[in-house]
């Protein structure tokens, strides 16, 4: 037993000197809390299970690809007398059913619609061939987001008929039935669709093109027949909005330093039913990334900004100034603008509960599935409105049973942000200035905690404060105080620095001192 521990201890030792220089970079008088760590604690033998609660929905949209921030900016053919191809996945449809919702439905029929709908019935059942109507249809690669008429649709005076969404009435959607005689009609009815739906005049035409040159493929036969189940609905490269609405020119980043790492990151697409938006994931792997393997991860929120600092993270990794760990930057889809961050603020700050049920209860337990993670050593961090997402994760974390986290940066959180909200519906701050009540329910904070800020930072915000509300700095202050009021295991820092100035170097020295060699 003595010879075996002694063998596995030379290993680690061994992958230790491999991967981390002897200069961790660490100097005595550090703020941050700096544990015993080797390699042992990167690569954890029994790391924390969580369960992934994800919906089916949630399930079949997730789509995990190569990084396609770099892109450039895909150019569509606009012209109608070139060569467009025309792919189509057809759907057979099950004559029982249709009968059925024919029969219950007559009143709403025309007699030629009838009429119509009960001669394929009955060729369908003679046959034993089931009638088959268009189902995904793709032009160039992309989706044609509307119905193509088929077949006899149009003919001997019979309207092409659907029913869809045409009203809201107290939220809730009306169905009501369309009919088109012409398909310059429908043509129209398209055109009035897309600009409700705030598409650019020019988009619009290259929309009703596409259902133009679908019609007519459909109608001569010049087209691909894809196979049953083959189109892959989740992957947004077939959706013309991933190239009408393609925001990743916002994002800021060192493009040469990304294109350095890009076959180290993974690109996740993830859909979340609470919030209603789609996310984009950026995972960068560690050097000498091994899958069988046990890494923390270091999860950055406002992935935007901070998905341009993995390459100088990951560097020191690479230099052995810090343990490997898996970066992790969440923000929303490149199809998703939010210049004035009104949708940040409220995702971050009001709508904080449902993020972190996203980021508890779906995002790291699919995380946990795909790569393996030591949660009892990850980090998360949040700044500004993060940093009040960050303080409300820290102080809820109790209440789930995943847990994904035991660190937590919170950066000059913007409190007054979340004050502004809590005046406008009658709500008392005291739940934040009393941590969400998380020492009534528990004795002592289990997770560390690093409380950062700006010196300088408190102008940046002056007019956004109201009369009674604490500036940044002195809602820092507070939680720094109560915080160390029941003992946390806390380590603070103050730069000299603007509100956003300092994070980079933030993030560089907590990498080193809580990731050590």
């Amino acid at each position: 037993m003595k010879k075996t521990i002694a063998i596995l201890f030379s290993l680690i030792m061994l992958s230790s000197m491999s991967a981390c220089s002897n200069n961790s970079g660490i100097s005595d008088n550090s703020s941050f809390s700096v544990q015993e760590q080797t390699t042992e604690s990167v690569i954890s033998p029994d790391p924390v299970r969580l369960t992934n609660k994800m919906s089916e929905n949630e399930l079949n949209w997730v789509n995990k690809h190569s990084l396609t921030l770099l892109d450039e900016p895909v150019k569509l053919n606009a012209d109608p007398q070139a060569e467009h191809k025309v792919s189509i996945e057809f759907f057979d449809v099950d004559t029982a059913s249709w009968r059925k919702n024919i029969e219950e439905n007559r009143d709403q029929l025309t007699d030629g619609e009838y009429n119509q709908a009960m001669k394929h019935i009955s060729e369908a059942e003679e046959t034993g061939v089931a009638y088959r109507t268009p189902g995904f249809v793709l032009v160039d690669g992309y989706f044609v987001n509307f119905l193509i008429p088929y077949e006899d649709d149009f003919a001997d005076g019979i309207p092409f008929s659907f029913t869809t969404v045409v009203d809201y009435e107290d939220g809730e959607p009306v169905l009501g039935k369309l009919s088109f005689y012409t398909f310059e009609e429908y043509l129209e009815y398209v055109r009035e669709e897309n600009t409700k739906w705030g598409y650019t005049d020019e988009e619009n035409e290259l929309i009703t093109m596409y259902v133009q040159i679908a019609y007519d493929a459909l109608r001569n036969g010049d087209y691909e027949t894809l196979p049953k189940g083959s189109v892959d609905t989740s992957d947004r490269s077939h959706s013309l909005d991933s190239v009408f609405k393609n925001y990743r020119s916002n994002w800021e980043f060192d493009r040469d330093a990304v294109e350095a790492i890009k076959d180290s990151v993974d690109e996740i697409s993830i859909f979340d039913d609470e919030l209603g938006k789609e996310f984009v994931v950026h995972v960068t792997l560690p050097p000498d990334y091994d899958k069988d393997k046990t890494y923390p991860v270091f999860f950055l929120t406002d992935g935007i900004w901070r998905f341009g600092n993995c390459p100088e993270l990951r560097k020191c990794m690479e230099n052995g100034e810090a343990a490997p760990v898996i970066l992790v930057s969440l923000y929303y889809s490149y199809e998703i603008n939010d210049p004035d961050q009104e949708m940040r603020y409220y995702d971050l700050v009001i709508n904080r509960e449902q993020l972190l049920d996203f980021i508890t209860d779906n995002l790291m337990p699919y995380l946990c599935e795909t790569y393996n993670i030591d949660c009892s050593n990850s980090t998360l961090y949040g700044h500004s409105d993060g940093g009040v997402f960050a303080h409300y994760a820290l102080f809820n974390s109790d209440k789930y049973e995943n847990q994904p986290f035991g660190h937590y940066i919170i950066g000059s959180p913007a409190f007054w942000g979340l004050y502004h909200d809590n005046q406008y519906l009658g709500i008392s701050n005291d739940n934040v200035l009393k941590d969400y009540d998380y020492f009534d329910r528990n004795e002592a904070l289990n997770k560390t905690v690093f409380l950062c800020a700006g010196s300088l930072e408190d102008p940046d915000y002056a007019a956004n404060y109201r009369e009674g509300d604490d500036t940044t700095l002195e809602g820092v202050a507070k939680l720094k105080e109560r915080l160390e009021s029941h003992s946390a295991d806390l380590k603070y820092r103050m730069y000299e620095s603007h509100h956003y100035q300092y994070i980079p170097e933030m993030l560089i020295e907590y990498l080193k001192e809580t990731y050590p060699c």
